[in-house]
């Protein structure tokens, strides 16, 4: 265990506090969700507002932030830049959400920002995601990276991280998730995405619908932001290390996105094959479409909304197999009944809870899998599933693992 010199709390209590003390989103779900940037303001201004310091990329959208602010920022380590990565959330240990050229952010960083500020963020009852924002912005401007990829948490408008000018913005897609806060159709998401889109900041849009293209191109108007809408170009794609289907689309968005970029740093065309190439080497992500076993094979993916799981599911489904067995659990706030009709009928089930607050507890889970024909048999954890698909397989056999971040968390 490290201990952090000098200071009241070492790694593991500190990250216990911020966890403990702190609404936070993905432990409550709806408590933690703030409708406003008055903390975040507060708290930028307090450590001296190192945001206006740094260079960003803002990233928003549904589904695939992940992918494309890994991908930029591999390019632009490759191209010989200091790059900050912020992302949200961890799989495995917190301080994944912020990084430099892939390293993540030292325990002792994290335990001095929270115990030189903690007087201060009980005061203004900061959350756990507006501190990690401050924290995050902080430390890139401590470390004076060259340019620094920001994913929002959720949303954009009223996202913590929405308190920069980035050189460019970027939103990947819209699908029905967080529907509670975001709004209940594509279009209210959208409206709330595109407050990430900034006065005469170029805007890039990864993939639109007829009813969420309409909202970008208004609100790029409104704020005189140059457009680009990376699904109409025709490009070249390169071989990457990230091969879920979906990636294909998040590679146009990210060409796109560097086609803007170049405007203000020089990014050769190697470095762009290269970074597309050694993202997971070059920043440490994973969980996208992620092979864990060869025989049999086995994948887990983070895809968790509906937008997510179809495309998902797609390649799935055009694998070989002898059987297909899928270990599953989900949070308790997904609406099952546009999740569920998306698996296959033809697979075996191992249902499970992630060990999260608002894990769903597998028996909903098996009974509202069994309403929509899914049959499979409950497990009293992810690893205890996992373990059980494994067993039961043949060396030609499928196994997907998924539903939740927080299971793909439990399986790496």
């Amino acid at each position: 265990m490290i201990f952090c010199h000098f200071f009241v709390m070492n790694y593991k209590e500190t990250t216990a506090w911020m966890f403990s003390r702190l609404p936070m989103y993905q432990q409550q779900g709806a408590s933690a969700y703030k409708k406003d940037l008055t903390n975040t303001l507060l708290l930028a201004q307090h450590l001296g507002n190192p945001e206006r310091k740094i260079k960003t990329i803002h990233i928003a959208g549904t589904n695939g932030k992940g992918s494309v602010s890994n991908m930029l920022a591999s390019v632009l380590q490759q191209a010989g830049y200091k790059t900050g990565l912020y992302t949200s959330p961890h799989l495995k240990d917190f301080r994944e959400r912020i990084k430099i050229n892939g390293q993540d952010i030292p325990e002792d960083h994290v335990c001095r920002f929270i115990n030189n500020n903690k007087s201060f963020f009980e005061v203004q009852q900061l959350s756990f995601f507006e501190m990690t924002v401050g924290l995050a912005f902080d430390y890139f401007a401590q470390e004076q990276v060259d340019i620094a990829v920001i994913e929002t948490g959720m949303g954009g408008r009223l996202d913590s991280t929405n308190i920069i000018t980035p050189l460019v913005s970027v939103i990947t897609n819209i699908g029905l998730d967080h529907t509670q806060f975001l709004g209940t159709t594509e279009a209210e998401i959208a409206g709330e995405k595109a407050g990430i889109i900034k006065d005469n900041i170029p805007v890039v849009i990864g993939e639109y619908t007829t009813e969420t293209k309409p909202v970008f191109e208004k609100a790029a108007h409104e704020h005189n932001a140059p457009i680009y809408f990376a699904q109409d170009e025709v490009r070249e794609l390169y071989p990457s290390d990230l091969t879920g289907v979906y990636q294909v689309q998040n590679q146009k968005t990210v060409l796109q996105t560097i086609a803007v970029l170049q405007k203000h740093f020089e990014i050769p065309e190697e470095a762009i094959k290269k970074g597309l190439l050694t993202v997971t080497a070059n920043t440490g992500f994973m969980g996208r479409w992620q092979q864990i076993n060869t025989s049999p094979v086995a994948v887990c993916d983070t895809a968790h909304n509906p937008h997510g799981l179809a495309m998902v599911m797609k390649q799935v489904l055009q694998q070989k197999f002898d059987v297909l067995r899928i270990v599953f659990g989900v949070v308790n706030d997904k609406d099952l009944s546009n999740i569920l009709p998306l698996l296959p009928k033809e697979a075996r089930y191992y249902f499970c809870k992630p060990d999260v607050p608002r894990g769903l507890h597998a028996e909903i889970l098996q009974g509202e899998a069994n309403a929509f024909g899914l049959q499979g048999k409950l497990y009293p954890s992810v690893a205890d599933a996992y373990q059980a698909a494994l067993s039961d397989s043949g060396k030609n056999d499928f196994i997907y693992i998924g539903g939740s971040t927080f299971v793909v968390a439990e399986i790496l």
